[in-house]
């Protein structure tokens, strides 16, 4: 008899899980938690978006995996403007997913990726891209992406230093990237991006780009795309990008992203995603044309972002804390002189819980990540409590 292996077994447990006593700790301050250890969006989903999605609510057919005319057209659309997509660009290459995680983690899946292969993703990175090639029996290869692109050596290891051998570089079939980055903010600039895409074509790899804080900068001009001819060429072949607006419009609970760029590859995904029935619900697809086209709400709820990031950045740096990158994006990686679990726990007895740097790889051990994903209120209290401790040994 065959024994069965199920595959949660062979998974690590989920990292936030074991942030309970943490948790527990920071919620017995005398003021409260602030929960800063998820990108949670707090702030109401705009009223205009709402109204889309309850003008909807009489859906009682089948939606299409492709997503509504309207919704391709004002996919093509935001792409182009937003993320410098070629005008070529068209219908056959942009595709609505079920959010951006859901896409992150079952790509290998969905492009074909097995146990001969491998994935690779940032050495410091959201765990999902890990998950996703864990879940198809694919190696999980963390690189050191800024070395990368400035040299065109591959190095992985726990910390990014070991030098790739050929054999494992020949064994990738999907590279991914994340700019800005989730969690340490970094952006990527055009040079680096078009290093890379140039490094994965040479090697007949799949590259994708997940970029869904890219309206969400701070320190930086602007937050280029693989999508961009001055990345690419002109040329979209073997480029994908993946984009959410949970964070931009507040929808994380609506679950609206998509997935642009080659044709050839969108066929493939939609393929694979028509047998399954992984359609985007048809309210949501209206929501999503509301949102797209609605720029004056991400641009109040990225200076609401700002502010707070004003807050509470100086306050963590009065208490002995270094922020490093955090270019954009919902997040500030810090640095407090310790492991990122002492800091987690020192963080605690403040009141403020944050995630550890472990979560995002070894590399990560020495940070905790901070998001701006609570009220104005509660950022404040996070920022007293700061501004008068010192967390630095």
């Amino acid at each position: 008899m065959t024994v069965r292996r199920p595959l949660a077994s062979r998974l690590p447990d989920f990292p936030w899980d074991s942030l309970e006593a943490a948790k527990a700790r920071a919620a017995a301050h005398s003021d409260g938690i602030v929960n800063l250890s998820v990108g949670t969006p707090v702030d109401a989903t705009p009223s205009g978006i709402q109204e889309a999605l309850a003008a909807a609510a009489d859906s009682h057919g089948y939606p299409q995996t492709i997503g509504t005319p309207a919704l391709q057209d004002t996919l093509v659309a935001f792409a182009r403007e937003h993320r410098g997509a070629p005008a070529g660009l068209g219908a056959d290459g942009v595709l609505p997913t079920i959010g951006s995680k859901e896409l992150v983690a079952h790509l290998p899946f969905q492009l074909g990726l097995g146990a001969e292969h491998a994935v690779a993703f940032p050495h410091i990175a959201y765990p999902t891209y890990d998950m996703g090639a864990r879940f198809v029996g694919a190696q999980p290869l963390p690189v050191d992406i800024a070395h990368l692109a400035a040299t065109g050596e591959a190095r992985s290891g726990a910390d990014g230093s070991a030098p790739l051998t050929e054999q494992q570089i020949s064994s990738i079939a999907l590279l991914w990237l994340n700019s800005p980055s989730n969690p340490t903010g970094e952006v990527l600039d055009v040079q680096q991006l078009r290093s890379l895409v140039e490094w994965a074509r040479e090697r007949g790899i799949i590259i994708a780009s997940d970029e869904c804080y890219a309206l969400l900068p701070w320190t930086v001009d602007e937050v280029p795309s693989v999508l961009d001819p001055r990345v690419n060429g002109g040329d979209l072949t073997g480029v994908l990008c993946t984009y959410s607006l949970s964070k931009q419009s507040n929808l994380a609970g609506y679950r609206a992203a998509f997935i642009a760029g080659d044709p050839a590859l969108i066929a493939e995904i939609t393929a694979i995603r028509k047998q399954a029935g992984m359609m985007m619900p048809g309210p949501i697809q209206d929501a999503m044309v509301t949102a797209l086209a609605d720029l004056d709400s991400v641009g109040r709820q990225h200076a609401v972002y700002r502010a707070r990031r004003e807050v509470l950045k100086p306050a963590i740096e009065a208490a002995g804390g270094e922020v490093s990158g955090s270019q954009a994006g919902l997040y500030l990686w810090t640095s407090f002189g310790m492991s990122g679990d002492d800091a987690v726990e020192r963080l605690a007895d403040l009141g403020i819980l944050c995630a550890p740097g472990r979560f995002y790889g070894e590399a990560g051990n020495s940070f905790v990540r901070i998001a701006l994903t609570e009220s104005d209120e509660r950022i404040r209290a996070a920022a007293d409590r700061l501004s008068t401790s010192q967390l630095r040994p």
